[in-house]
């Protein structure tokens, strides 16, 4: 299949989804998707251009995912017309992958949950955190409603061949750091537009023994490097991972590989052992610094939870934390597990009980907060540390407010403390 080598994995995939011989980077290419996904706020554009179409049927009724998780469950009447909008058409569509609020979580945590994103897939999502999925070996990328709606019609979609940046990180972890540590670290050095329409390729000894979550987190926010998208080659814990999800599919995992002199526009390498705990500080995510430096910050709000960090083990982290503890007094601590399936663990496991002992809210899923949607919104002056992937100058509410990010230990004991604080200094 791969006449011209060597190739990256991003290479390698796009070429398998076209019928040409050859792809370069800054090529245009046509690329048939195995996964179109859409949400509340982006799948009603799409679906009203298809049917401005005039084509009858979507090109693939299994090959479509719409997510109401934005302002789901509906926090206003503009919000339910949106989700139902995406009802009535999988009803009309009979698409087997539409998720109602009782079975739904949020997109980039449902889908992998599902077995529906599996390695070697081309994915296209109108959301931008679609790069979730590169954790998994698949090439994910977010876009517009039209080309949403294009993919609708026939199931294709037109991608620049990106260029590969390959990030090599060295050492161990130290205790409290993850994945979400790494990737704000990692854009805390090259910028906010430091992968501007690249690939990002994570790899090294540190990512060989990160489980699938923190992957997960560090994909998810390849997006505000600028890239289109960010990949881990598939190993022994992504077939794990995959062995469990991809129970009842028909369709079988590819897992590429980079070529060993595949080109790359940049690599960069670092031995993170002395690595501690990252917070992004406002306005920007490559805005980071040491949490053990910041603990003069005090704060009105706390939320662990988001497609970033709304994880079992993130759940599970910042019960650790939390448990026999209080929420300062004043502060809101609110805690949103990402899917269905992963709030009834954390009921099973005793986790809520934790949180609500604490003096926190245990939402349903959603992505409420994060993007200044509900649930959540923050007013002038008020100041929040949060474990979701942006912290724009009004990203979660006034244009007036603070927003701070952090992994889910960190957002734990600044919860206790009221300020921000590294947990070992609890």
């Amino acid at each position: 299949m791969f006449l011209r080598m060597p190739y990256t994995i991003s290479e390698k995939i796009l070429l398998a989804h076209t019928n040409r011989k050859d792809v370069h980077p800054g090529e245009f290419i046509e690329a048939n998707v195995d996964v179109a996904l859409g949400n509340d706020i982006t799948a009603p554009l799409a679906i009203e251009e298809f049917k401005k179409s005039g084509v009858k049927h979507v090109f693939n009724k299994d090959k479509i995912v719409l997510v109401p998780d934005h302002f789901a469950p509906a926090k206003d009447l503009r919000s339910a017309n949106q989700c139902k909008i995406l009802a009535n058409f999988a009803k009309e569509e009979k698409l087997k992958n539409y998720f109602e609020v009782g079975c739904m979580g949020i997109e980039h945590a449902l889908l992998p949950e599902m077995g529906l994103v599996l390695p070697g897939d081309l994915v296209i999502g109108a959301d931008s955190h679609t790069c979730t999925y590169g954790a998994l070996g698949a090439y994910s990328t977010g876009i517009g409603s039209t080309d949403l709606a294009r993919a609708f019609i026939d199931g294709k979609c037109w991608f620049k061949v990106p260029g590969s940046i390959k990030f090599i990180y060295n050492g161990k972890l130290k205790k409290w750091v993850g994945g979400k540590d790494l990737i704000l670290f990692t854009i805390g050095q090259i910028g906010v537009d430091g992968a501007l329409y690249k690939a990002m390729e994570f790899s090294g000894p540190v990512i060989r023994k990160l489980a699938m979550d923190d992957r997960f987190s560090m994909s998810n926010m390849a997006i505000e490097a600028g890239a289109r998208a960010g990949l881990i080659e598939p190993d022994e814990i992504t077939k794990e991972y995959v062995k469990v999800t991809s129970k009842g599919t028909h369709r079988k995992p590819k897992f590429y590989q980079s070529d060993q002199d595949a080109k790359y526009d940049k690599i960069y390498e670092w031995d993170i052992s002395a690595l501690e705990p990252q917070v992004a500080c406002p306005h920007l995510p490559s805005n980071t610094k040491p949490a053990s430096e910041l603990g003069k910050i005090k704060l009105d709000q706390v939320v662990i939870g988001s497609c970033t960090n709304g994880r079992i083990s993130d759940l599970r982290i910042s019960a650790k934390i939390l448990k026999g503890k209080k929420v300062s007094p004043g502060l809101k601590l609110l805690i949103f597990p990402a899917t269905q399936k992963i709030y009834l663990e954390a009921v099973k496991e005793g986790l809520a009980e934790i949180f609500i002992r604490a003096g926190g809210i245990f939402s349903t899923p959603t992505c409420g907060p994060c993007l200044g949607g509900h649930m959540g919104i923050l007013t002038e002056g008020e100041v929040a540390l949060a474990t979701t992937n942006r912290n724009f100058i009004g990203r979660m509410g006034s244009p007036k407010s603070f927003v701070y990010l952090s992994n889910p230990a960190v957002a734990a004991a600044s919860a206790i403390t009221g300020k921000i604080t590294h947990p070992e200094a609890l």
